[in-house]
């Protein structure tokens, strides 16, 4: 079922070029800049682009320069990543070789958002607005368990297709196609998969060794039974 053929249109519309017929902009009351490809309602007053839409990554974060993901990202990484079965470290090594975390990145080709999905794909996976981190994040995730289920959770293809398309994948025999591009892609996410793997195992060491030991704890219920002296 399509529910989206309007965003398809507005969006099909842009390419190749990325014109930003069908983008809009405001400004929040906290003075955050929003791009969005769904007409704002309200009296909210929305401007809509003309051009060339192709926003540069902030300068606090170079595109090879960030090691974590924003903390504002993460609550909507773990619970798309626990709703679909797919490792939370894969869903951020994706979204920082595509988008560098920047979620009104735009490609020239019309890929969008934080995990840089095609109009196509947007549609497919029900996401609403492109722009919106919540939804690209759960549409590029639902994406992902698709590509898991189509290829038995072989991440190389899974990453593979993510870049090229599971058709190439599949024609070249389930192996990385010869793109250079591709067969970089893949190295790269795989690489941060690693990276992002470890801060989770870090993460997670801290955590436990900041939880009282059930000997401690036996201890303060023992003070506790025992009352003041």
């Amino acid at each position: 079922m399509r529910v989206l053929t309007a965003l398809v249109v507005l969006l099909t519309a842009a390419l190749p070029a990325a014109a930003a017929d069908g983008i809009y902009s405001y400004v929040e009351k906290d003075g955050t800049i929003v791009y969005t490809n769904v007409p704002p309602g309200g009296a909210r007053k929305a401007r809509k682009l003309s051009g060339t839409f192709t926003p540069a990554p902030a300068k606090s974060a170079p595109v090879r320069g960030r090691s974590r993901t924003p903390a504002e990202l993460d609550p909507h990484i773990t619970t798309a990543a626990l709703r679909y079965r797919i490792p939370p470290a894969l869903v951020r090594a994706i979204m920082h070789t595509e988008s560098n975390f920047n979620p009104n990145a735009l490609s020239h080709k019309g890929a969008s958002g934080l995990m840089q999905l095609m109009p196509g794909t947007a549609s497919d996976m029900y996401v609403k607005d492109i722009f919106d981190s919540k939804d690209n994040i759960e549409g590029g995730v639902r994406y992902l368990r698709v590509l898991a289920n189509m290829f038995d959770g072989d991440m190389v293809k899974m990453v593979a297709a993510y870049n090229a398309g599971p058709d190439a994948v599949k024609k070249y025999g389930g192996q990385v196609p010869p793109y250079a591009e591709t067969q970089e892609y893949v190295r790269k996410v795989l690489q941060l998969y690693q990276h992002y793997k470890e801060r989770e195992r870090l993460a997670q060491a801290e955590a436990s060794s900041r939880e009282p030991t059930s000997e401690n704890d036996d201890a303060h219920e023992g003070d506790e039974a025992a009352g003041p002296r």
